[in-house]
């Protein structure tokens, strides 16, 4: 709806701008781009994987505007009718006739508010369910088989010619222990044991060291959000079963930092000078992989709990795809001082996440298993998080506007500790340590 559609009957534009403001950013996509670009809006939201109810929502929005019309023009009348009964002498037929009036409209009113808050709840649903409509520069696909690769680096061949799968070396299960990680917990949750637990450590410090010369502020973030944290990130509604969940507290186990840390500045207001901002964060992560068999969950291949280094950016809205391929490089950087060989892949319009405009992810080559394995995602999501999380920016000169919010995976720990054991397996069954840890690990070489 243009802006020169608003109904005739309004009273006043502004309250109907003041409503639209106050949903603006718990929402993603602009209202205004909504109703003025709906049909580019529509095109973007065809490419993706997610369904939603467009034309729901758009018959649901022209409703709702007009019931907040009917709603505040019977408000309206209340007010005069007050007005005018202050003014008649009390017992007066005149005043008992306004008092009879007054009852009528306060019913109405009422009425019509109930019916204004269910109106809304069902308008606010929709509106959450539109994912994020893909940068032009996003390759159309289908499915992941369409994602392009645009860099390789790292000679594969090169790695140990005695390369076996992680979970195949003889001694594996002595350092990360599975059964008794079901035992204690369930299925995707190992106990690392000894230098195991010392090279995950390692890698840690390496990611956070690096990061932070990159210019990366190091939060310690919570490891359980509300929902309202995982809204403004879109993991609500989108990602809802494949979190865990504290009931009696309503609190969710985080899928990665990302949630925690970009919530950090929620309702609040940067300065143009400001910006951009980085952070990073180590957590550990959960999530649920509901509906994940077969080999790509043997091993490290895919578990419940992980630990995770996540880079996160607020930005200005100018510059957040240029920040988005620096993003990359800073944990590309991180593969090439492991001496990892490593892919880059654009995700197409068809395997793009829920609220992203554009996704980049990494693959390091795991030479055992001879296969690509996703150790980072590299994400720009344009104003989508920063407006349901109502994060802003004042410029210099100008109207408060909305930032630019990234992140990605600098790096994910399990994968990457799978393509270190099993690229750099010696003959005598030990792992040769990447030379870059060894200030954290004094230990050149470990396993049997």
């Amino acid at each position: 709806m243009t802006k020169s559609s608003f109904p005739k009957t309004y009273s006043s534009k502004k309250q109907l701008k003041k409503r639209e403001e106050a949903v603006e950013f718990v929402c993603m996509i602009d209202l205004k781009i909504l109703r003025e670009n709906t049909e580019a809006v529509r095109r973007g939201i065809e490419k993706k994987k997610f369904q939603c109810d467009l034309e729901g929502f758009l018959a649901l929005d022209q409703k709702r505007r007009l019931h907040i019309t009917r709603t505040e023009e019977a408000r309206a009348k209340q007010k005069s009718a007050n007005n005018d009964m202050a003014a008649l002498p009390k017992g007066s037929p005149e005043f008992l006739k306004k008092v009879e009036e007054m009852k009528s409209l306060a019913a109405q009113v009422k009425e019509l508010e109930i019916e204004e808050k269910a109106i809304e709840e069902k308008w606010k649903a929709l509106y959450l369910s539109i994912p994020n409509v893909p940068h032009e520069s996003v390759p159309v696909g289908k499915t992941d088989k369409d994602n392009q690769v645009v860099l390789t680096w790292g000679d594969c061949s090169k790695i140990s010619p005695c390369a076996v799968p992680h979970y195949d070396i003889p001694w594996f299960g002595k350092l990360i222990d599975f059964p008794r990680g079901v035992k204690v917990t369930g299925a995707g949750f190992p106990f690392y044991i000894g230098d195991m637990a010392r090279l995950v450590r390692a890698l840690l410090n390496f990611f956070l060291e690096e990061a932070k010369k990159a210019g990366y502020e190091e939060f310690m973030a919570p490891i359980v959000v509300n929902a309202a944290s995982a809204t403004a990130t879109g993991q609500l509604p989108d990602k809802e079963g494949m979190m865990y969940y504290a009931n009696e507290d309503q609190l969710y186990l985080i899928p990665t930092a990302e949630v925690p840390v970009t919530n950090f500045y929620r309702d609040e207001i940067f300065e143009e000078s400001e910006l951009p901002v980085y952070r990073c964060g180590y957590t550990p992560c959960f999530r649920r992989e509901a509906g994940s068999w077969g080999k790509d969950v043997r091993g490290l291949n895919r578990l419940h709990q992980f630990d995770k280094v996540e880079l996160v950016k607020w930005v200005h809205p100018d510059h957040s795809f240029e920040e988005l391929e620096k993003l990359r490089l800073d944990a590309e950087r991180l593969l090439q001082k492991l001496e990892l060989p490593y892919r880059v892949l654009a995700i197409c319009t068809g395997d793009i996440g829920f609220p992203h405009s554009k996704q980049y992810d990494l693959e390091v080559w795991a030479g055992g298993q001879k296969r690509w394995l996703e150790v980072s995602s590299c994400s720009n999501f344009t104003d989508f998080q920063a407006r349901r999380a109502g994060i802003r920016f004042r410029p210099k000169n100008g109207k408060v506007e909305t930032v630019h919010t990234l992140n990605g995976s600098g790096l994910a720990i399990p994968r990457v500790l799978a393509a270190i054991l099993e690229n750099n397996i010696q003959s005598d069954g030990k792992v040769k340590i990447p030379s870059i840890l060894k200030k954290w690990i004094d230990t050149e070489f470990i396993g049997a």
